[in-house]
């Protein structure tokens, strides 16, 4: 079980999510410490059990994704199957659950239902395009809400299509909102006496509140931001070149004093003291200029040479890694991003580390996902049920 130590002990967390947004928000609250219980259909689980690279049949992201968690196979079809949860929801803190709108209410759910059963549950409600409003009812995965809350619009190069991010980011984005917003109502409850209370989460409004002054740009000025590849349009230089070696680098030099100092340590000293760069505006109306000079630079250099010219300038870079730069990479290593793990068999291998660093209750990996239903027995025995119990529910398809 969690150790003490950790912020969120003590906290009972029920999660109803499957794939990506209501698991990782429940992933933080169990990498923290919270007792997270994994609800899942006994027939086969989690889809995130089977996507992507699997290993002896299971994803090596189900592995991350629910590590902590403790798994229990409810069939919520099942009238002993509701009933077991209402008696887990009785004295939980924390409900997350990403199913369509109105799912919860058909099996008898609801909010008014949960609240009248539990005060003090705070609910975490992630959706498409959360609970209200003419689209509530319609499925909205995170590649839809990354299309409609302006993500996919300005991603990408202007004269082509728009493009994904190579992640599911829409959902992650949302999940953290989940968190963000559970602990705000954790907050309430706990210092200013409240109750509990809903937190809704759209997908495409977690990506919306992302987009920085397009709103106002657009409102003000008309302006409506596009694609423009790998520049900052209205800040330069900010951007991605390409060494002697074929090696890319993100080169971000628009402060006024980095300017100069990337000007000079490229031997561009006449750029350097040109008055009319010496302001962000100023680069920007000449930025195409800009990039041919840092184009040309780049290309006579190889990475390790280029990157210690800029080091030693103090202009912020970084190569593009790829996950087998990170492996051996020193930041990530001081920084633990890698922590050690065995999968089922006993194979070592290497997951993603705890974000955030808290310095005196830092989160921490107690195990990997557990395998289907491994805790039914001991959580149904922690909610009174005995033996026949269990096993009657299990003759019934309950569980």
């Amino acid at each position: 079980m969690p150790t003490p130590s950790k912020p969120l002990a003590g906290l009972k967390v029920i999660e109803l999510g499957t794939l990506i947004a209501g698991p990782f928000a429940s992933r933080i609250c169990a990498e923290f410490g919270a007792q997270v219980i994994k609800v899942e259909s006994p027939d086969g689980g989690d889809p995130l059990r089977k996507w992507r690279k699997l290993y002896e049949g299971t994803s090596l992201w189900w592995f991350v994704q629910a590590r902590n968690k403790q798994s229990l196979t409810l069939n919520l079809k099942h009238a002993e199957g509701i009933e077991v949860l209402k008696k887990l929801l009785a004295d939980a803190d924390i409900l997350i659950e990403n199913f369509r709108p109105g799912v919860l209410e058909k099996l008898g759910l609801g909010w008014d239902t949960l609240h009248s059963l539990n005060p003090k549950l705070v609910m975490v409600r992630l959706s498409g395009f959360g609970q209200t409003g003419p689209m509530k009812d319609q499925p909205g995965f995170g590649a839809v809400g990354e299309s409609m809350g302006g993500l996919r619009y300005i991603t990408g190069f202007e004269d082509r299509p728009p493009v994904r991010t190579g992640i599911s980011i829409g959902d992650s984005i949302a999940a953290l909102w989940g968190v963000i917003g559970a602990l705000m109502a954790l907050r309430h409850r706990e210092v200013n006496g409240g109750a509990g209370q809903v937190v809704d989460v759209a997908l495409y409004e977690a990506i919306f509140a992302m987009m920085e002054s397009m709103v106002p740009e657009f409102d003000v000025f008309g302006f409506i931001r596009e694609r423009t590849g790998n520049i900052m349009p209205g800040i330069t230089p900010s951007s991605i070149h390409t060494s002697a070696d074929g090696k890319h680098v993100q080169i971000g030099a628009n402060g006024d004093a980095i300017f100069k100092r990337f000007m000079q340590a490229i031997g561009r000293q006449d750029l350097a003291d040109d008055p009319t760069l010496a302001s962000n505006d100023g680069r920007d109306l000449r930025r195409d200029e800009l990039y041919a000079v840092i184009d040309r630079w780049a290309r006579s250099v190889p990475l390790d040479a280029l990157l210690q010219v800029l080091n030693d300038a103090q202009v912020p870079a970084s190569r593009i890694f790829s996950a087998e730069d990170m492996f051996s990479d020193p930041q990530f290593l001081a920084r633990e991003m890698f922590l050690q793990a065995k999968l089922p068999d006993g194979k070592p291998f290497k997951m993603p580390g705890i974000v955030p660093k808290l310095s005196a209750t830092p989160g921490s990996s107690e195990w990997v996902g557990p395998e289907l239903g491994a805790h039914t027995e001991q959580l149904l025995g922690e909610l009174g049920y005995d033996a026949p119990d269990i096993a009657r529910l299990r003759a019934q398809g309950a569980v």
